[in-house]
């Protein structure tokens, strides 16, 4: 067999963010999750569905995350362990098919989805873990915009091709007024429903280039998975973490902000949808807007990444956001920053949207310069391990957001001031960012 190029390699790895993109895009943010307010009906409690759900499956991935790990960088094959993640992720996405109207079966739907979520995530800390590989460490910031940005770009054509001939609208119709493809009955939200088997196909074939062009570089003599010695090696690595103070201090940095990133992502459809009363078409509208910066700046944050270093670039994006929930708190149908408008007034809606674009902008750029961030402050021989960490810090405290969430919109009865506390959270992970070397403990 030939050899195949590094560029190959690298254009496989992007696929699997093009693959990967439509569960965040479709599923979790601008289609499911208002679907599933829809056929609820009470907002609060589809919030507190949804939460749930969400804050189990983070629950689940930040106990056996670095544990899953360690024991690739033990075997030494990452490639195996993102094929058994691929299957749980498309047997996933593909069960929510059932969640009929009638919302008779909500858990067993939600259980699904949990499914596909910890398979996405999985496989995401693997994928994760190759970037290494691929570039130096001046190039992988560029090599990680890419990636994320070409992401971005599959879960726009998903997001198009849903809205445009499935996802269906009040009158039954989709947004260019016609019915749902493949005769699916609009009555039974066939067309909003097949949003599951769509990212479930969209991921198989898009998964084709990364298995035929990734393949793993490091070899290992261990046969088998010896639990023990990974389990050994993870419990150093974290004893190790009192005198890395840079690494523990990014973990916990990005802790705080990545939760309160994750609950924009988490509740920002449902948001929408109970503030300003949007449907889940404008809902997707508004994402496809989100979108289009988010792969825009990912780029450009690549570049920037590439440039400055990705602190300069997660502490520009981390004040954006901060921005974007403030603003967000203070819009809704009534006023616009405190400024009455008219009940049939578009400035709302326009005012969300610019909301939106800065959301995606800087959420894009964030999450890439992260993950560089990451290979600048892991042990290069503890890789795979490392994103486990990075993974279990990013779920350890999940809960926190969709709580907060849920307890503040459910005292005040008001879902602006429901989101108010990931201002907090923003805050904080930038607080803790003070104390992260540029360049990592090993490198400064």
């Amino acid at each position: 067999m030939s050899e195949i190029s590094l560029r190959k390699k690298i254009w496989g790895w992007f696929f699997f963010d093009w693959a990967s993109q439509p569960y965040n895009t479709l599923l979790l943010t601008f289609i499911f999750g208002p679907y599933i307010k829809s056929i609820i009906g009470d907002g609060a409690e589809a919030q507190a569905l949804w939460g749930w759900y969400v804050g189990m499956a983070g629950l689940i991935i930040a106990v056996i995350a670095p544990v899953l790990g360690a024991i690739a960088d033990n075997a030494g094959n990452r490639v195996r362990w993102i094929w058994l993640f691929s299957v749980m992720y498309v047997i996933g996405s593909a069960g929510l098919w059932i969640a009929a109207p009638e919302a008779t079966n909500l858990n067993t739907v939600m259980i699904f989805f949990v499914i596909g979520l910890i398979g996405m995530e999985f496989a995401t800390i693997f994928t994760n873990s190759m970037l290494p590989d691929l570039g130096s460490r001046e190039e992988v910031g560029r090599i990680s915009g890419n990636g994320w940005a070409f992401g971005y770009v599959g879960g726009l054509i998903t997001l198009v091709v849903m809205l445009l001939f499935f996802a269906e609208q009040g009158n039954g119709k989709t947004l260019i007024g016609m019915d749902p493809l493949f005769g699916f009955d609009a009555a039974q939200r066939e067309g909003t429903r097949f949003v599951g088997p769509l990212t479930a196909i969209w991921f198989i074939l898009g998964m084709i280039p990364f298995f035929l062009w990734v393949k793993d570089p490091k070899t290992s003599s261990v046969s088998g998975v010896q639990i023990g010695k990974a389990l050994k090696g993870l419990g150093k690595t974290v004893s190790g973490l009192r005198t890395q103070g840079s690494l523990a201090a990014y973990l916990l940095s990005s802790m705080f902000y990545r939760d309160a990133l994750n609950g924009i992502y988490v509740f920002g459809g449902l948001y929408a949808s109970g503030v300003l009363g949007w449907s889940v078409v404008s809902t997707g509208i508004f994402g496809i807007l989100a979108i289009i910066t988010g792969a825009i700046f990912a780029w450009y944050g690549g570049r920037a990444d590439e440039k400055f270093g990705p602190k300069p670039v997660i502490v520009t994006c981390v004040l954006a956001l901060t921005l974007a929930v403030i603003l967000a708190v203070f819009i809704n149908r009534q006023s616009v920053m405190g400024i009455p408008v008219d009940a049939a007034s578009y400035l709302p809606d326009i005012a969300f949207y610019f909301v939106g674009a800065l959301i995606g902008a800087a959420g894009g750029a964030l999450q890439s310069a992260s993950r560089t961030m990451m290979v600048r402050q892991a042990n290069p021989n503890r890789m795979t391990e490392a994103f486990g960490l990075y993974a279990l810090s990013g779920k350890a405290t999940s809960f926190i957001a969709p709580f907060l969430i849920f307890y503040f919109t459910s005292t005040f009865g008001n879902q602006a001031v429901g989101i108010a506390p990931l201002i907090a959270l923003f805050l904080i992970g930038l607080v803790l960012l003070k104390w992260v070397k540029p360049e990592g403990e090993q490198n400064s």
